[in-house]
């Protein structure tokens, strides 16, 4: 997923957090003056570094106090963001210097603590809670009317107790993926995938019917559209105003536990294997192993440099259960509580970003469906797959952002790959997980 598996997380089904890029918009206009430059005076000369800086290894960037905003990111959507950081200088007659962070949530946690952090950082929704808890974001001031200009489910993942604390610009989920070739009408059920995959792999067409990443550690981020196929069914109830809620676990309700039975038969029938992880997954489909995957966007552009005629659907549906229902990431930009300027910062994020043009430029990148919903319609107008990636998600649910979610991806993943591994049943398995999740998050 890009290796957001989400996230990336790797080993654990904190991979799952590696997904929002996940990555993945009409806009206000910014303010020709000096806004918030300390001295509250104009610039002689606008200016910025130019070119991102990299941080040598794991070392976070060094801040250079003489520049007015800093704006941390990764590499991947480093020059995107200089160009309109740029332009933002420029307007405004301030410094703005953009830097590449090798790891923004961990090192901007740490460079906040001692007064060295960045005014702007972009990352994942999954992390607010984290942050708001940490006292190191800022509420961002956007109007309700800019508010409804982006698509509902990417406003909702930017609020942490009703309140928001970022603008998006882009949303991600995982769907299935399908070999046209094989498999002109993608299936709507789970029993249809199976059945048309085995069919083929007896026809000695493919090798094995779906690749989805479980790994032996397991995938959180995965594995849950298979719970959340059934009522009750998830990780975390919610509250009244629909927050999740750290207090409902239902990883071992009746519904989880359906879709934990569901997991156990697919590895009985070696339709899913731990064997299948982020180094093999994209191979196997795109070498023509496999006639489905479960992946998102981030898988396609191997696909398309292998020749695969892909197709992109939801996910299908459970028997006895209902539509899998994918996490979605959202991707956003989020102001820091420490900023050297915080209306500076606040003008950056709340005018530049909900931009049609800079969530197009942002969009390039990372080929996520855009937030702000008229940029989305113009790109899905004329790309299907952004089209196809989006309805995929229409009904998933935004990633749990509480950071009790921190004590459930390694737990989680690690019992749903006991259960496709056929250790232990569901119910045993998701039990024991629901314990010791439970037992993470008392510790804090």
């Amino acid at each position: 997923m890009h290796k957001r598996a989400l996230g990336a997380a790797a080993v654990t089904g904190v991979a799952a957090l590696a997904l929002s890029a996940c990555g993945g918009s009409s806009p206000t206009t910014p303010s020709n003056t000096a806004a918030g430059t300390g001295a509250g005076t104009s610039k002689a000369a606008a200016t910025t570094t130019g070119t991102p800086e990299t941080p040598s290894g794991t070392a976070a960037p060094v801040r250079d106090a003489n520049v007015d905003l800093v704006i941390w990111t990764d590499a991947d959507r480093s020059k995107a963001v200089q160009k309109y950081a740029d332009q933002f200088a420029q307007e405004n007659g301030v410094t703005v210097k953009v830097q590449i962070s090798t790891d923004v949530r961990a090192q901007f946690k740490d460079a906040t603590k001692v007064g060295k952090g960045p005014d702007v950082i972009v990352g994942a929704h999954d992390w607010l809670g984290e942050l708001v808890q940490n006292s190191t974001v800022a509420p961002v001031s956007l109007s309700s009317d800019v508010a409804a200009k982006f698509l509902p489910s990417a406003i909702a993942a930017t609020k942490f107790n009703g309140q928001s604390y970022g603008v998006p610009y882009a949303v991600e989920n995982i769907g299935l993926m399908y070999n046209k070739d094989l498999v002109p009408n993608p299936p709507k059920t789970m029993d249809e995938l199976v059945a048309t995959g085995q069919k083929l792999v007896k026809e000695g067409k493919a090798k094995q019917v779906l690749s989805q990443f479980v790994s032996k550690v397991g995938n959180a981020y995965f594995a849950y559209p298979y719970l959340s196929a059934f009522p009750d069914g998830g990780i975390f109830g919610t509250k009244g105003n629909g927050d999740y809620d750290p207090g409902k676990l239902i990883v071992n309700s009746a519904g989880s536990v359906k879709g934990g039975d569901v997991l156990a038969k697919l590895g009985q029938e070696k339709v899913l294997s731990t064997n299948v992880d982020d180094t093999n997954q994209d191979a196997l489909f795109d070498t023509k192993a496999a006639p489905f995957m479960i992946s998102g966007p981030w898988s396609v552009a191997k696909a398309k440099e292998a020749g695969i005629n892909y197709g992109i659907a939801p996910l299908p549906s459970i028997a006895g259960g209902g539509q899998m229902k994918p996490f979605l990431g959202v991707q956003m930009f989020y102001v820091s509580s420490k900023a050297k300027n915080a209306t500076l910062a606040q003008e950056f994020v709340t005018n530049y970003i909900p931009r049609k043009d800079v969530q197009l430029a942002l969009f390039q990148v990372g080929q996520r469906p855009p937030a702000l919903k008229e940029a989305y319609d113009q790109v899905a107008a004329t790309d299907p797959d952004v089209k196809a990636w989006y309805e995929a998600g229409v009904d998933g649910k935004p990633m749990p952002n509480i950071p009790a979610m921190n004590s459930v991806w390694g737990p989680f993943g690690q019992a749903t790959a006991d259960i496709i591994a056929g250790k232990t049943g569901a119910k045993e398995r998701l039990d024991a997980a629901a314990k010791e999740i439970a037992a993470n998050i008392a510790k804090g």
